[in-house]
């Protein structure tokens, strides 16, 4: 069930020790009413002195005043201690994940913002068994394949392999996961993003592009391939390119996303040009998900230093794709 435009967003608390209950506050003092969201979590782990309002339902958030933060209740077993995450609270976070996935399959919620969990106390407290949200998400779906996307004003990157050791990517990197994820990517810069003929960036493997085959022949047996393949159907592809001559301005300015054969070589650009900005957005989901794009920051937790700037813009993000889906859904019915 597609959800109406003016659903709000499901906030989901994350990691209780981290940073989450407080930027999730700052977040609405700094957007009020203009993206209406909730928060999912307990609030006795929001920040002393937060204006917070319980609500029985997704719908009731639009009536909470602009300076009060809207909360679906779901206790958790123990306190939050900044800095010092509790096994005890692992079932309840990823509890809160289901139930926000649940509210916006239902047509509840117009989409979800994740913010940041401890895989490490997730898997020590709950027997977590994906590597992070993204493939927790892909699978409560039930959806194979999924993509990570990182994105801010200056940037966009999608990593092939993710979170993964940089040892087995090569072994990892195949013909057909390069395949899924550029056809992924391409599908979402049109329906979610609004670009009609996208332009996609995509950088070999090995330095310099492997060289001519010199230092790796991943660009030329595998990587090149491919792209050949998709343009032949009226993709705009450059590439395989050198990765270490695809950011700066000028090649910036040619395309409308980058994307990467690991994790490292597509994150490492977009967390120097906007570290604070910088937004997750999962494609290929049936509904929207983004996050901010950094971690639980533990070492800061509960001292009231915690930046909003990418919760806020995950936010805002997710609300105008939300939008446009909604939008979409609306035409074909």
């Amino acid at each position: 069930m597609p959800a109406p435009p003016s659903a709000p967003l499901a906030l989901t608390c994350g990691e209780p020790a981290g940073i989450g209950p407080e930027i999730a506050a700052k977040a609405r003092r700094a957007l009020g009413q203009e993206v209406p969201f909730f928060l999912i979590g307990d609030p006795a782990h929001l920040p002393a002195g937060t204006a917070w309002a319980e609500i029985a339902n997704p719908g009731a958030a639009a009536a909470v005043a602009p300076d009060i933060l809207p909360v679906l209740r779901h206790d958790f077993p123990a306190p939050a201690r900044p800095g010092r995450p509790d096994p005890a609270n692992a079932a309840a976070v990823v509890e809160v994940i289901a139930r926000a996935t649940a509210l916006v399959q239902a047509g509840k919620a117009g989409g979800i913002v994740t913010a940041p969990i401890s895989k490490q106390a997730l898997q020590e407290g709950a027997d977590f068994a994906f590597p992070g949200h993204t493939e927790y998400l892909a699978h409560l779906a039930g959806v194979d394949h999924v993509v990570m996307m990182l994105a801010c004003a200056a940037l966009r990157v999608v990593p092939v392999t993710i979170h993964i050791p940089l040892a087995e990517v090569p072994a990892r990197l195949s013909a057909d996961l390069l395949r899924r994820t550029l056809r992924l990517t391409h599908a979402a810069l049109i329906g979610d993003f609004g670009l009609p003929a996208p332009r996609i960036a995509v950088s070999g493997l090995n330095p310099h592009a492997g060289e001519g085959g010199h230092m790796g022949r991943e660009e030329l047996d595998l990587i090149a391939p491919v792209l050949d393949e998709l343009r032949a159907e009226g993709f705009a592809l450059r590439g395989p390119l050198a990765a270490d001559t695809m950011f700066h301005a000028e090649a910036r300015a040619q395309y409308d996303v980058a994307v990467c054969m690991y994790h490292d070589q597509a994150l490492i650009p977009i967390k120097t040009l906007d570290f604070a900005g910088g937004v997750n957005v999962t494609l290929g989901l049936p509904f929207i998900r983004t996050s901010p794009d950094h971690g639980t920051a533990l070492d800061i937790a509960g001292q009231g230093l915690a930046d909003p700037s990418s919760l806020i813009a995950a936010l805002r993000l997710g609300a105008g794709l939300a939008a446009r889906r909604a939008q979409q859904a609306g035409g074909a019915a």
